[in-house]
C-alpha cells in the first residue's frame, strides 16, 4: 500500500512536525483504510491510496531519476526555517 502522507501520530513520533511534509496536508486515515480494504478485497497487490497528488506523484515516481526523488525527500523532510 502507498499511503502517501496521512493524518496519524507518525510525524509527531518521527518528530517531523516541524518539516514540510509534517505540516502539510494529509490524507484522512478512515478514507486511506477504506481504500487499501477495499483493494484487498479485490484482490490488488498495490494500491496507491490517499489524495490525487499522492496518485500523481506515485504514478511518475518510475520516470524520474533517483536523484530528484531523493532531492524532493530530502526538502520535504527537513525542519522549515524559524
Amino acid at each position: 500500500m502507498l499511503p502517501g502522507p496521512t493524518d496519524t501520530a507518525f510525524f509527531e513520533r518521527a518528530e517531523m512536525e516541524d518539516t514540510r511534509v509534517g505540516s502539510g496536508k494529509k490524507d484522512d486515515p478512515a478514507k486511506v483504510a477504506e481504500q487499501g480494504f477495499a483493494a484487498m478485497m479485490m484482490g490488488d497487490q498495490t494500491v496507491t491510496a490517499g489524495s490525487l497528488v499522492n496518485k500523481v506523484q506515485t504514478a511518475e515516481g518510475p520516470a524520474r531519476r533517483r536523484a530528484l526523488c531523493a532531492w524532493r525527500v530530502t526538502r520535504s523532510s527537513r525542519p522549515s526555517p524559524s
